[in-house]
């Protein structure tokens, strides 16, 4: 089974302005003249973390990591004004720009598959191949799965946990009192409320409990960020038409992709990947037997290393592995 490649530090750094005052975190690490690759986190509103060089061979791969607006270290953060869709494939544009590349890899990871779908399909000439992990199309159901009459039913204690922030005669519209709280002025009922969102998702991600994924969400700086984009997100059906990116999926024909899914992914049912794939003929679809919706889980983590070293074949046609032998 394949593990992470080593730790490894960024080469360059930038804080790149883009519009309506944002400043995003931009980040690239690997080999300057290697395959460029673009890291889409997830969240929306999680940011990267240095796991996300790792799953790449740096010596084959130019990584670029960046923190979408309101994200992580980008500025400012947690905010929604000027955040939306749209945006943020305009924001992939202006840093394909800036760092002149011509072509590259897309890889996004859950809300990351999300953005990276539609930015294909608004830029498919600059996509040379995709992996996705963990597929959220971003639809009505998709979003009623995690919040409203899905995942819920197999967690009800965590489900418990999470709407207890929330006065019972409110929770028949559970994103918009969570929206709420997340944009009003009290700073208690504010992070009490992106905790609870946050560690929701954080305790559904994985098959088995994993308590380290759960404080890297539940901390109060992802935290805050993670649950009001989202919810600025949900309440606004991700900004995209119902069912946009499973009808366009035509546009992407000709371009490789590799789906990795977990069977018994609590967040992203497996369905979503099963759909996608019925409607991109060009793309692979691998379900990981076991394993949930998290990158930290042993069999996301195997199967991703390999998508990137398949992809990289696929695109250049080298044949060696990491130590330089032939396959």
């Amino acid at each position: 089974m394949r593990q992470l490649y080593p730790e490894i530090k960024p080469n360059q750094k930038y804080s790149l302005e883009v519009s309506h005052g944002h400043k995003l975190y931009v980040e690239e690490s690997g080999s300057p003249d290697g395959l460029p690759l673009i890291y889409l986190h997830g969240g929306p509103g999680a940011g990267c973390d240095s796991i996300h060089r790792r799953f790449c061979d740096p010596e084959k791969y130019r990584i670029i990591l960046f923190d979408q607006r309101g994200c992580g270290r980008s500025e400012p953060h947690a905010d929604i004004e000027h955040n939306t869709t749209q945006l943020l494939i305009e924001d992939l544009e202006v840093i394909r720009n800036h760092l002149m590349i011509e072509r590259w890899v897309v890889f996004g990871g859950s809300w990351g598959t999300t953005l990276g779908l539609a930015y294909a399909q608004a830029h498919p000439d600059r996509v040379a191949g995709l992996i996705l992990r963990g597929v959220f199309l971003g639809r009505q159901e998709d979003i009623n799965w995690l919040y409203r009459d899905g995942t819920r039913k197999v967690f009800p204690d965590y489900w418990q946990d999470f709407i207890s922030v929330i006065s019972p005669e409110e929770r028949h519209q559970l994103i918009p009192a969570f929206y709420q709280r997340l944009t009003g002025q009290d700073e208690l009922a504010r992070m009490a409320a992106a905790k609870a969102w946050a560690c929701w998702e954080g305790r559904a991600a994985t098959l088995e409990p994993n308590p380290s994924v759960v404080e890297q969400f539940g901390a109060p700086h992802v935290a805050l960020s993670m649950a009001r984009i989202s919810a600025h997100y949900f309440i606004n059906n991700c900004f995209i038409e119902e069912n946009q990116l499973l009808d366009n999926m035509h546009l992407l024909e000709g371009i490789p992709g590799i789906i990795v899914h977990g069977r018994y992914d609590m967040i992203c049912p497996v369905e979503n990947a099963w759909a996608l794939q019925s409607a991109w003929r060009s793309c692979e679809l691998q379900i990981i037997r076991d394993a949930g919706h998290s990158t930290s889980e042993a069999g996301i983590i195997d199967a991703l290393v390999r998508a990137t070293r398949d992809m990289h074949q696929e695109i250049t046609n080298d044949c060696t592995d990491p130590a330089g032998n032939q396959r």
